[in-house]
């Protein structure tokens, strides 16, 4: 690979013998066809120097070459999907839900903060103002420092569905659709499906209405059913599709106009109304747009099986 000076000087040799070519006309081709090799020469070193700056970054998926991989250390869960029914949608339909993996808790602080420092477009003072609202990261004092007595361990909160998935990205992951939270919601510690239980939905409520529980380090309550920590007890999370529960068909099979990513309105049905944490979900859900941070609004990610 040659060095900027060496570039510098073939490049000036070849201006030099286009001068040639204009004064000896008659022989051009003569001196083309060397000049020819050293296009192709410079030409083969620019593309092996940007080979070498992108592969300090890493390549995946849909991420952007200005964005760089995290490393995520979180334990994933396998899930193996099955049917289930909607809160809103056919009192019949029920929604077949693929395997799929997901984080056995949400995104910390700590990990977060990672995020931002690798990908500095992403801070506080850099983040552009059409992915978030002027609440990003608000308890921040800086774009490199969390809150003063923030747990690391704590769940993110203040941060945009922008930012969340474009984490997701640089995690090689995704966000987690609203089928497969609701899916894994549906669990309490015993049974993959504990909607029946009469306490379930009191359980939840109960715990929504707890205050400031955000601040709260992840993992420190019982997994459900599949071993996941955190679905209720903590913060509200991000989903993929949150706002897909406005579809007029079907639970998620109709189409929606998300062109910005916006919930309002009612849902067309529910096909139980008993389930008021479920309720409270779609509440939240459909008031929220996909640049809005909140206090107590944090994610976590999921990602496909082979």
């Amino acid at each position: 690979m040659p060095t900027q000076k060496f570039t510098l000087q073939i490049k000036l040799l070849l201006q030099n013998s286009l001068l040639v070519v204009e004064k000896y006309k008659c022989r051009r081709f003569v001196i083309i066809v060397p000049i020819c090799f050293l296009l192709f020469f410079i030409e083969s070193c620019i593309k092996e120097e940007n080979t070498e700056h992108k592969s300090e970054k890493t390549q995946f998926l849909n991420v952007p070459d200005s964005l760089y991989l995290i490393k995520a250390n979180v334990k994933m869960v396998y899930i193996k999907g099955g049917n289930y029914k909607p809160f809103f949608g056919s009192n019949t339909a029920t929604v077949n839900v693929k395997p799929f993996l997901i984080d056995e808790r949400p995104v910390t602080n700590k990990e977060f903060l990672e995020f931002v420092k690798i990908n500095p477009q992403w801070r506080k003072s850099k983040i552009k103002k059409i992915f978030t609202d002027n609440t990003y990261l608000r308890d921040w004092p800086s774009d490199l420092e969390l809150p003063k007595n923030a747990k690391p361990d704590a769940p993110i909160c203040f941060v945009s569905w922008y930012a969340a998935n474009t984490f997701a990205k640089c995690a090689g992951k995704r966000l987690v659709t609203l089928d497969e939270w609701e899916f894994v919601a549906m669990a309490d510690a015993d049974t993959f499906n504990a909607r029946n239980k009469p306490s379930y939905s009191n359980k939840i409520v109960d715990l929504y209405l707890q205050k400031e529980r955000q601040y709260n380090s992840v993992k420190q309550t019982a997994p459900n059913y599949w071993g996941v920590y955190n679905m209720f007890d903590l913060i509200w999370e991000w989903t993929d599709d949150f706002n897909s529960v406005l579809t007029t068909g079907d639970s998620r099979t109709g189409k929606y106009d998300d062109k910005n990513l916006f919930c309002a309105g009612s849902a067309t049905s529910a096909t139980d109304v008993m389930n008021y944490a479920a309720f409270m979900r779609f509440g939240m859900r459909s008031s929220i747009k996909a640049n809005y941070t909140i206090s107590n609004l944090g994610f976590r990610c999921a990602k496909d099986t082979l």
